[in-house]
């Protein structure tokens, strides 16, 4: 994103923030469109249920809602909500007795591995789909796979566990955490490659009609 577009995608939430703390809802409404899937995205990262995903998501935007008037500004209003799913998915994980990760997932790396990041957050049905799309083959990829493969991927990406520390859990060499993790990673990209191919033709579709 080019810097006088981030510039004002910041701005336009920082907008965004200030109706909804003079009482506009709908402000508020906006903002959930804005960033649900990247927030679902981000807490796929800890929860690998796609329907607890999005309980989990919900219940971000709402303690984001009620903490809301308190929000001066100090940080991005993404950066702020991404601190919130955090604890919230973390939270989630401790309620059900699962075990969160031990690091944090930092905001530019829960960019870098959101694989619906590709998707620019356009309201349109199209983009609304596509990212639907997305999250729900992630997680019904990882669901199918063989249980050595779901596993490592999960304490991985979920647990955030390092390469040793899920060979000393599955009993079996680091070469092998890195095998079963990169199959389920080549698993996944396989389900994903049409859709984001898809994607990609229709941005060129849309930069066709702009310069028409």
């Amino acid at each position: 994103m080019a810097e006088n577009d981030l510039e004002s995608n910041q701005e336009l939430d920082q907008q965004l923030v200030r109706r909804v703390q003079r009482g506009d809802s709908s402000a508020f409404d906006a903002l959930v469109r804005k960033y649900q899937h990247r927030i679902v995205g981000l807490i796929g990262r800890y929860i690998s249920d796609w329907s607890e995903c999005q309980d989990v998501a919900q219940d971000t935007f709402i303690r984001a809602y009620r903490a809301l008037p308190n929000f001066r500004g100090d940080s991005q209003f993404y950066t702020w909500l991404h601190r919130i799913a955090v604890n919230t998915a973390k939270n989630h994980l401790v309620a059900q007795n699962r075990r969160p990760p031990t690091d944090d997932i930092e905001v530019g790396d829960a960019e870098h591995f959101d694989v619906g990041i590709r998707l620019r957050d356009t309201d349109t049905p199209e983009r609304e789909l596509m990212r639907q799309q997305v999250e729900q083959t992630v997680m019904r990829v990882v669901e199918g796979l063989p249980e050595d493969l779901r596993v490592a991927i999960s304490l991985r990406e979920v647990d955030g566990l390092s390469y040793d520390e899920i060979a000393q859990r599955m009993g079996c060499p680091i070469g092998t955490v890195r095998s079963r993790i990169f199959r389920a990673r080549d698993a996944i990209d396989a389900e994903l490659r049409p859709l984001l191919d898809g994607d990609d033709r229709l941005d060129h579709d849309d930069r066709r009609e702009r310069s028409n």
